[in-house]
């Protein structure tokens, strides 16, 4: 049986990350794939020769997020499968997805957009958002990178550091949910919009960031019925339909979930945190990409 290709999009340097989608290849395999990574900054490969092309940890892209998108591009372009589809890249990527989401009847942390830094407009943000503390992130980012925790006397402290950072760089202001340190972060993991399997990311004390490349804890959990409920109210609001989402919630002061995150570009999917996951993932992956060659044929 010919072997069917796919290119998984990787990073030239994977050191100090947790990785774990190779539990997704051995399954894939059993479905005839040849799984083969590939720096998404090589230098002019033949995606042609690839049946499909997923998008796995590109995870510095935001380093060069212009560069990134013409490479997905390209991909588009040729006769492989890019999942997800390219589409969602382009609303997925910055993230005013979020404002969309809310427009459409999704509760999120609420959110300030500000295309420049201004010590007056952060300021103000403090009142806007009724909070001692306030969560500052760049549109376009990955594993909080450039994210800050800010009081109002850190906020000062940190002003010539912050209009670096954010010069001429759209970014959101978000009050912080206390929740996020006291309970954690819940995702719940999505394949072709049927739920998978879910997790709890609990921040080290003291800390907020919820990636174990901050020292974050992971746990396996059985959500509770309000998740899966609002879970799968924005799985609804998703279009076209993505192979493969992480969707982040934390609990609000009211007791609401509130999206933090829709991951589905590049979302690390913990499939070792179900067994049955990477089985899911390659029979959505496999599904998927026979429905879109299928397509392309007619």
């Amino acid at each position: 049986m010919t072997k069917k290709r796919c290119a998984y999009l990787t990073m030239e340097c994977t050191d100090g990350w947790t990785i774990d989608a190779e539990l997704g290849f051995v399954p894939m395999e059993a479905l005839g794939w040849q799984v083969d990574a590939v720096s998404w900054r090589t230098e002019a490969p033949d995606w042609g020769g690839y049946d499909a092309v997923y998008i796995g940890v590109p995870w510095d892209y935001p380093e060069d997020p212009e560069h990134f998108l013409s490479i997905l591009t390209s991909i588009d372009e040729s006769s492989a499968i890019l999942v997800n589809d390219l589409e969602l890249v382009h609303w997925g990527l910055p993230k005013t997805y979020l404002r969309d989401l809310e427009e459409r009847g999704a509760a999120i942390v609420p959110s300030i957009w500000l295309d420049d830094m201004d010590g007056e407009l952060l300021e103000q943000s403090f009142d806007a958002h009724q909070a001692d503390r306030i969560i500052v992130k760049p549109v376009v980012s990955t594993n909080a990178t450039d994210t800050y925790l800010l009081t109002r006397e850190r906020a000062g402290e940190l002003e010539a550091e912050l209009a670096s950072v954010f010069c001429e760089r759209p970014f959101v202001v978000q009050p912080f949910i206390e929740n996020i340190q006291s309970e954690g972060e819940f995702s719940l993991f999505y394949f072709n919009c049927e739920f998978s399997h879910a997790t709890l990311k609990v921040p080290k004390p003291e800390d907020f960031r919820v990636q174990e490349e901050y020292g974050a804890e992971l746990l396996s959990i059985v959500p509770e019925s309000a998740l899966m409920e609002t879970g799968n109210r924005v799985m609804q609001l998703i279009d076209p339909m993505p192979v493969y989402a992480r969707a982040d919630f934390v609990r609000g002061p009211d007791g609401r979930f509130l999206i933090m995150e829709l991951e589905m570009i590049e979302p690390s999917l913990y499939l070792r945190m179900d067994p049955d996951a990477p089985q899911r993932f390659a029979d959505a992956f496999d599904s998927y990409v026979a429905k879109k060659a299928a397509e392309k044929v007619q």
